[in-house]
């Protein structure tokens, strides 16, 4: 009896060997599968992963309104309204109860918290609205991106921002915290110390993407309507370009920071440029308008919204061919990787928010 147990316990434990584990499995070889459509009272705009259990949505002012889901459940668990006091918060001539607009969230490292940019301010002292098509000289208001507090769902800070702030970005060291502002033409640095913006770098016409280097030291960030992309040295705020071609729109890095995708919005490509030898890589077209991209945590698949065809393309990073072109909504225009589940979120502007299955 003995040496059977034994035996058994010995083929139980190769089994377990034999078994692949969840991190062995590689993004590029599996395809992805439609598990959940998320309906509701939302317009979403844009959708991040935490990585940490939740993905939130940011509703614009055709909702005005954060809605953040359990990325294990797809169960709503808070809808936060962008209804603020600016006052309250030390703005004083700003005295009544004012509305954002939310565009794009990041959330903190630690993951205390999520800001979230607003696209205009609605209410006393705030009358020109912004618009896509501008320049500093429209003069259109300024903005605020939000900070709210995870532990309670309450917007806990606001600070003050230029133009139509469409991206947010945090650096992995939590430093700082990084907006871009389409109208002003210029990104905001605000110091999580101070809490206050401590350097307004100019970047040119409609800064959008952004994407900070894993140990910190540069931001990434895509001047839409232009051609190249801004590196900042975070560190002393110098700024260098990279030549990756015109309208680029949306930045990730790989995980180890060697390479960098940037979606193309007129052509509808995803470029790569190869960080290490600093030159460009190849390119695939993936529809109509491509978007926003997220990357697979093992980074190799990158995952494009083509807001005009009305799919998703799943890209394979080492030779930049496409896997999937899946037709997923009207106007998909957001998209998140979460990591722990494995699973991609697509933002569809009409109402709705795709999850799929990257099995």
């Amino acid at each position: 009896m003995h040496r059977k147990y034994l035996a058994v316990l010995l083929i139980a434990s190769l089994c377990v060997i034999a078994t692949p584990a969840q991190s062995e499995v590689v993004s590029a070889d599996t395809k992805m599968t439609l598990l959940k459509t998320i309906t509701g009272d939302i317009s979403p705009k844009s959708v991040r992963s935490s990585g940490t259990g939740l993905v939130s949505a940011h509703n614009m002012m055709y909702r005005h309104s954060v809605t953040i889901y359990d990325a294990n459940t797809f169960e709503l668990i808070k809808t936060v309204s962008d209804s603020v006091q600016l006052s309250k918060f030390g703005y004083s001539k700003y005295s009544s109860t004012y509305r954002g607009a939310p565009v794009e969230g990041a959330f903190s490292p630690d993951g205390k918290y999520l800001y979230v940019t607003n696209y205009a301010m609605y209410g006393k002292g705030f009358n020109r609205e912004g618009h896509d098509t501008c320049s500093p000289a429209s003069r259109y208001d300024s903005s605020f991106l939000y900070r709210i507090n995870l532990a309670n769902y309450q917007i806990d800070n606001v600070y003050p921002v230029g133009s139509v702030p469409k991206v947010v970005e945090t650096t992995p060291d939590n430093k700082f915290v990084l907006v871009s502002n389409w109208c002003s033409y210029d990104l905001n640095v605000i110091s999580v110390e101070s809490q206050k913006v401590v350097k307004t770098i100019k970047i040119g016409r409609y800064p959008r993407g952004i994407a900070v280097s894993n140990d910190s030291k540069f931001a990434y960030v895509a001047e839409m309507g232009g051609s190249r992309i801004h590196v900042i040295n975070l560190e002393d705020f110098s700024v260098s370009y990279i030549p990756i071609g015109s309208n680029p729109r949306a930045i990730v890095l790989s995980p180890d920071n060697s390479m960098m995708y940037v979606t193309m919005n007129l052509s509808g490509k995803v470029a790569s440029w190869d960080l290490v030898n600093n030159k460009a890589g190849k390119s695939v077209k993936t529809g109509k308008s491509a978007r926003s991209l997220a990357i697979s945590s093992d980074g190799t698949a990158l995952f494009v919204v083509n807001f005009v065809s009305d799919t998703m393309s799943k890209v394979r990073t080492s030779d930049m061919k496409v896997l999937q072109n899946i037709k997923v909504c009207n106007e998909p225009i957001g998209i998140t990787y979460d990591s722990p589940t494995s699973r991609t979120w697509v933002a569809c502007y009409g109402g709705a928010i795709k999850i799929f299955d990257n099995k």
